[in-house]
């Protein structure tokens, strides 16, 4: 109860001071292409249920009908704006509102796609017993997840046979332990991923 409530209060008050940033940011995604501001994708959070994450739109429209997977921070799907909204992860900062919702936390395991939820042991599965977040240990340790995949020959096999296991299995150790002050230094972690 004690998490929702900071959870809920942090989100609000950071969405409310990020106002300004929202409304540059709309501008500039309208300016440097067709399509919405917005992008709403399918997530599976806790108790397998479905939502819709929202993030600020960096691909063309329908670009994720060509691949779920981004290849790589250049991937030709990626506009303009889009490259230095990933960079920063200032795409991911309207997740506040899904935060402020109930549908996640600030520190959980990253929601994934219906399609690879699929694939979870029942192990794995545990980690939607848990709201999901919008960063986790998992972020920190592959902040730099697009160059990992870049290079691979195969990268949607790599992913779910290598990267998301693992990222599971990070997650559920952490959450066995987890408190406020944790989820505060992930959170300080991730701030100091993205500043380097």
């Amino acid at each position: 109860m004690f998490k929702r409530g900071f959870d809920f209060f942090s989100s609000l008050l950071g969405f409310l001071i990020l106002v300004p940033l929202f409304a540059i940011v709309g501008v500039l995604i309208k300016l440097d292409s067709k399509g919405p501001i917005f992008y709403l994708q399918s997530r599976v959070g806790r108790f397998n249920r479905d939502f819709k994450l929202i993030k600020f739109r960096t691909m063309r429209p329908n670009a994720d009908k060509e691949g779920l997977i981004t290849t790589s921070s250049r991937d030709s799907r990626i506009t303009k704006i889009g490259y230095y909204l990933r960079k920063f992860k200032i795409d991911e900062l309207p997740q506040l509102l899904n935060v402020v919702k109930g549908d996640m936390s600030l520190v959980g395991p990253r929601p994934e796609v219906r399609k690879y939820v699929d694939l979870y042991t029942s192990e794995q599965a545990k980690v939607l017993n848990f709201r999901p977040g919008i960063t986790d240990v998992s972020s920190v340790v592959y902040s730099n997840e697009n160059e990992l995949l870049e290079g691979i020959e195969n990268p949607e096999k790599y992913y779910k046979e290598v990267l998301m296991p693992d990222k599971i299995k990070r997650n559920l150790e952490y959450l066995e332990n987890r408190n406020l002050l944790k989820d505060i230094g992930v959170i300080l972690s991730t701030f100091g991923k993205i500043l380097r």
